[in-house]
């Protein structure tokens, strides 16, 4: 070594004092830079991560967001349709309703009209009565029997003479439904007389309607389904006008 020009002791203390220095190094500066690299890249990584995760949460909120908002529109859609559905189901049934009502109203006041006309239609026909009565005694000068005098005006406006309906004598008729006019209201008795020279001619299971109608004067109309049976006084009198011209 001296040889060499080296001294062994002087070597050998360098030696040392680098190993010492080695250590010194490694110990209190390598090892914490190393250390302080490995937080500083797991703190990098750390935070790429939580970046990803929190980029994905992100993402995963605003999907859900708009799924949810989609959603929701969906719903607000479907129930505006339906209030808009049922709001005109509502509308419609009022308007029936209303238009029910309008018509129900409409048929009472037509039948109380009805009724109030045969009412004064049937008073009229005791006056007539009475009238044509007073008319004849003043014609012939003398009293004569009101009894047998109502009788015949009772058969001139109802068509029945003694217990039986002139117009249906001698008739074949058929139908299930009949319509039977007359220029004033018929009394139950006459109703049930024509009702039951009607059904004998139809039978049991006819239906029968009374109407009235002063326009044909006296006597009886009976409509058999498209047959008609006329034996009122406006129609002898057309008939006669026909037969004159």
């Amino acid at each position: 070594m001296e040889g060499l020009g080296l001294n062994l002791s002087y070597f050998v203390v360098q030696i040392f004092n680098f190993v010492l220095v080695l250590v010194i190094l490694v110990a209190w500066v390598y090892k914490p830079i190393v250390n302080m690299m490995k937080t500083r890249r797991e703190k990098i990584t750390q935070g790429l991560e939580d970046a990803r995760i929190a980029s994905e949460t992100r993402a995963n909120a605003e999907k859900a967001a708009e799924e949810i908002l989609a959603k929701a529109q969906q719903e607000v859609g479907k129930i505006v349709r339906e209030a808009t559905e049922r709001g005109e189901q509502l509308r419609m049934e009022m308007k029936e309703a209303a238009e029910t009502e309008i018509a129900k109203l409409r048929e009472d006041a037509a039948a109380d009209a009805q009724q109030e006309k045969e009412k004064v239609l049937g008073d009229l026909r005791g006056q007539v009565a009475a009238l044509s009565i007073a008319a004849a005694q003043k014609v012939i000068g003398e009293s004569l029997d009101e009894k047998r005098q109502r009788a015949l005006i009772d058969d001139f406006f109802s068509g029945v003479k003694t217990g039986k309906v002139v117009l249906l004598e001698g008739k074949s008729i058929t139908g299930t439904r009949a319509e039977v006019t007359s220029a004033l209201p018929l009394t139950k008795k006459e109703q049930e007389t024509v009702s039951k020279d009607v059904i004998g001619k139809l039978g049991e299971s006819a239906t029968i309607s009374f109407r009235v109608d002063p326009n044909i004067l006296g006597g009886l109309v009976i409509h058999i389904g498209d047959k008609i049976l006329d034996g009122s006084v406006a129609g002898k009198l057309e008939s006669l006008n026909r037969s004159l011209q």
